[in-house]
C-alpha cells in the first residue's frame, strides 16, 4: 500500500537516516533508497536533502510531511476499526511520555494491555513538555502523558495528582527540616532540568514570585539529581521524577506545599484509533489502583 512507503519516509525522516529506518522495518538500506527514490518520482520533486550526516526535509518535503502524517494516522485508525468490527484489536500506539511516567506507569499498564491485545504494538517516545507538545503537533504521537497544562487545543484526562519536592544534598544546612521553605529556592544554586525550562517548576517559581540562580541546567531529571548529590546546587521536581534514582538526596516537601497534575493530552478522544482509547483505559485503571 502506498501509505506503508509513506510510513517508511516519516520514519526515516525522524530517524534522520536510511540505515536506522533500514533496520526497524527489515529492509536494506539500498532497498530504502530505492524505494525513496521511487516516491520522489511519484511527486515529481525532491523531498530529501542526502550527505554524509544523514537526511533532511527539502522546503517542498516540509510541506508535504503534515499531510502525509494525517494519511498515514487515519489509514492505521481505519485499519484498527476494521479490526475492532472483526472482533480483533491490532495496530500500533505512540506514546509521548515524560521519562518519569514511562518508567514508573507504562511498564504495568503494558504488561496488563498487551496480555489482551497481543497484536498491538506500543511504541514510546520520551521527553520534556515542549518536545512532546511538538510531537502531538506535528501527529507523531497518539497522545502524551505529562502534566497540566496539556497544549493549546488539546483534550486533558487529569490521573494523579504528584507532590512537587525539594531535592538537597546531604549536607544541606535544611536536610533535617520537615518541608523546604520555597522562598528559599531564590537564595542558592539551582540546578534546572527539562533542557533548562520546566513547566511544573516555573509554575511553583511564578506563583510565589521566586527568581531561581540557575547555575546548570539539564535534559533529564536523574542527571539534575545526580548533580545535587555532588553539591553543585539545589533542585525541584515532581516525586514521581525522582523515584528510584536518589542515593543520597534528601527530599523534602514544600511550604506551602505544591503538587504537579499529571494525566493523558489528547487532540480528541474521538480521533483516537480504538487500540489508544482501549490503552488509555487500562492506564487510567492502573495509575487508580497505585
Amino acid at each position: 500500500m502506498e501509505t506503508d512507503k509513506y510510513r517508511i519516509f516519516l520514519h526515516a525522516v525522524d530517524a534522520g537516516s536510511f540505515s536506522a529506518v533500514a533496520e526497524e522495518f527489515g529492509y536494506t538500506p539500498s532497498g530504502i533508497v530505492h524505494m525513496m527514490n521511487s516516491l520522489e518520482d511519484q511527486f515529481g520533486f525532491p523531498l530529501l536533502i542526502r550527505s554524509h550526516k544523514g537526511i533532511r526535509l527539502t522546503e517542498d518535503g516540509q510541506r508535504v510531511v503534515p499531510i502525509l502524517r494525517n494519511l498515514v494516522r487515519w489509514d492505521e485508525h481505519l485499519r484498527q476499526v476494521c479490526s475492532d468490527i472483526r472482533g480483533a484489536v491490532t495496530g500500533d500506539i505512540t506514546i509521548g511520555s515524560y521519562f518519569s511516567i514511562a518508567a514508573a506507569w507504562l511498564p504495568g499498564t503494558i504488561r496488563q494491555f498487551q496480555r489482551d491485545y497481543p497484536n498491538v504494538s506500543i511504541r514510546i517516545q520520551e521527553g520534556v513538555h515542549q518536545k512532546l507538545d511538538t510531537l502531538m503537533a506535528e501527529q507523531r504521537v497518539d497522545f502524551c502523558l505529562y502534566s497540566h497544562p496539556p497544549a493549546s487545543g488539546s483534550q486533558w484526562i487529569p490521573l494523579k495528582k504528584d507532590r512537587m519536592v525539594a531535592v538537597l544534598p546531604p549536607d544541606h544546612r535544611l536536610a533535617e527540616a520537615t518541608a523546604f521553605p520555597i522562598e528559599a529556592f531564590g537564595e542558592e544554586p539551582f540546578i534546572m532540568p527539562a533542557d533548562g525550562y520546566d513547566y511544573d517548576i516555573m509554575k511553583v517559581f511564578d506563583k510565589y514570585g521566586v527568581q531561581p540562580r540557575v547555575s546548570y541546567s539539564t535534559g533529564e531529571d536523574h542527571a539534575a539529581i545526580a548533580m545535587v548529590e555532588h553539591g553543585l546546587g539545589i533542585s525541584l521536581l515532581n516525586e514521581l521524577a525522582t523515584k528510584n534514582h536518589t542515593d543520597t538526596a534528601v527530599l523534602l516537601p514544600l511550604a506551602p506545599y505544591e503538587y504537579a497534575v499529571l494525566g493523558i493530552a489528547a487532540p480528541s478522544t474521538r480521533r483516537l484509533s480504538p487500540a489508544a482509547r482501549l490503552f488509555m483505559e487500562y492506564l487510567k485503571s492502573y495509575v487508580s489502583s497505585l
